[in-house]
């Protein structure tokens, strides 16, 4: 087995664990904590920011004034 991604994070607790499961703590979903590899390659880069602007676009749409 590979020592790598063994790490999980609970985001409800914040607790990091070994768990692969559930949080040990508070029974909530783990997810791995680590961001994905980077590769020069990405053939959905250029989609992922585009869908990623227009998401924050309607956000900063929806915000009251002030």
């Amino acid at each position: 087995m590979s020592r790598r991604g063994v790490l999980r994070y609970c985001p409800r607790c914040q607790l990091y664990t070994l768990q692969q499961d559930k949080c040990p703590r508070c029974g909530g979903p783990v997810r791995v904590p680590h961001p994905a590899k980077y590769s020069p390659e990405d053939r959905y880069g250029e989609y992922r920011r585009k869908a990623k602007l227009e998401l924050l676009r309607k956000q900063s749409q929806n915000r009251p004034a002030g």
